[in-house]
């Protein structure tokens, strides 16, 4: 009897696999088909707005460099507000990412540390940048606050999983020797997560230089400022000048970055 269980587990177990996989591919079609149907998507609309779509990117070249000097300013700006908005963010998440880490912070402080970063993440950065904005008046020092907060949900959710993912045993063998709390934190998880929460932390100043043009909206100064300037008054030549330069720099601090990051992976 014994024998004849062990011969069908293994069909078994596969039959099982195979029905899990065959739901979830079912599952992710019946998705996708519901989003589709939701969205509402006017392929006859799609087919006769061809002229239009043409026509505004027909406006957008020849760029207009005679703004050249403006645009390269306004870039230099945008790269302040993201350094300093940068290291704002990811100086508030470190306390933020211990409190939030399972394997630091009791059930209590953790929940309260999750939902400060669930709070942060659900406001989008364009209230963020009209927040600021309202309470500093326009310009750069409300776009920098808006990306420091801004950043703060998503670096403290980053630092969280590296610190997660930490060695168990040298955290046991820590609170075995009665090391303190802060001890723990800072003997036996940051020196094993301070390469990948750096490399974290220059994709994020990456992504901010971009956020920060789109704060430009609300008047949140940088490059974002000058493009919503432009399209606005349907200069477009001129906005196209902004975007190839902002398209330059994101390019350039992409390679580097990328370099950097992969180095301290490494590491």
């Amino acid at each position: 009897m014994m024998k004849f269980i062990e011969r069908i587990r293994p069909h078994t177990f596969s039959y099982n696999i195979w029905a899990i996989r065959f739901l979830v591919i079912v599952s992710l079609g019946w998705a996708y088909i519901w989003s589709l149907r939701g969205l509402k998507v006017d392929l006859k609309l799609l087919q006769t707005s061809w002229p239009y779509m043409t026509d505004f990117l027909s406006r957008l070249w020849p760029p207009d460099l005679s703004i050249l000097d403006v645009a390269i300013n306004a870039l230099i700006e945008t790269m302040q507000m993201s350094l300093w908005g940068t290291t704002i963010g990811a100086i508030l998440s470190i306390p933020i990412a211990l409190l939030s880490a399972r394997n630091l912070s009791p059930l209590w402080l953790r929940w309260l540390a999750n939902f400060l970063q669930n709070a942060v993440r659900s406001v989008p950065s364009i209230i963020l940048g009209l927040f600021f904005v309202a309470a500093t008046g326009l310009g750069a020092p409300a776009g920098t606050l808006a990306l420091g907060i801004y950043t703060i949900g998503y670096l403290a959710k980053f630092y969280q999983e590296a610190i997660e993912s930490v060695d168990k045993r040298s955290l046991e063998a820590l609170r075995v020797g009665r090391a303190s709390w802060w001890q723990i934190a800072q003997y036996g998880v940051m020196p094993q997560v301070l390469p990948l929460c750096l490399g974290y932390t220059l994709y994020m100043f990456e992504y901010n230089i971009r956020a920060a043009s789109v704060l430009g909206v609300v008047g949140a100064g940088g490059i974002g400022f000058e493009l919503v300037s432009y399209i606005r008054g349907f200069e477009y030549n001129k906005a196209t000048t902004m975007m190839i330069v902002l398209l330059a720099v994101v390019t350039a601090i992409d390679t580097l970055s990328s370099r950097l990051r992969n180095k301290f992976k490494s590491e």
